[in-house]
C-alpha cells in the first residue's frame, strides 16, 4: 500500500514541477515582476528555473532517476527561498499580491521539501 501511495505521491510532485516549471515560460512577465530587486537578470533567471523544473518534474517521473532529481528539487526550493523570504518581508514592493499568501509561501516549500525527501526513502 505504501508503495502505491510513494507512487502517487511521485506523479503529483513531478507533474507539480512540470506545470510549475511551463508557466514560467507562459507567464513570464509575471514571474519577472516578483523577481527581488537584488538580483540580477530577472528574464534570464525565470527561464532557467523554469527550465530546471520542468527538467527535475521529468525526471522525478523516472524511477531510475528519481532520488536525484528529488535532491535537486531540494536544492532548487532551497535556491528560490531567499527571494521568497523578501517578498514577504517586503510586501509593500509587491502590492498585487496578498501579504498573506505571501507569508504562506514559505512553510509551502517545507512542505514541497519534505515532501521530496520522503520520496527518497526507503519504503520498508
Amino acid at each position: 500500500m505504501m508503495r502505491h501511495l510513494k507512487r502517487c505521491m511521485q506523479w503529483l510532485l513531478g507533474l507539480l514541477f512540470i506545470v510549475a516549471g511551463v508557466l514560467h515560460f507562459l507567464l513570464s512577465d509575471f514571474y519577472v515582476s516578483i523577481m527581488p530587486p537584488y538580483l540580477p537578470w530577472h528574464r534570464e533567471l525565470v527561464f532557467l528555473s523554469g527550465v530546471c523544473e520542468v527538467a527535475l518534474g521529468v525526471l522525478f517521473l523516472v524511477p531510475r532517476f528519481m532520488t536525484l532529481a528529488a535532491w535537486g528539487l531540494i536544492a532548487l526550493l532551497i535556491a528560490v527561498f531567499p527571494a521568497n523570504v523578501h517578498m514577504a518581508l517586503h510586501t509593500s514592493e509587491y502590492p498585487a499580491h496578498s501579504p498573506l499568501v505571501l507569508w504562506l509561501r514559505l512553510p509551502l516549500q517545507g512542505v514541497l521539501i519534505a515532501w521530496a525527501y520522503w520520496l527518497t526513502r526507503r519504503t520498508g
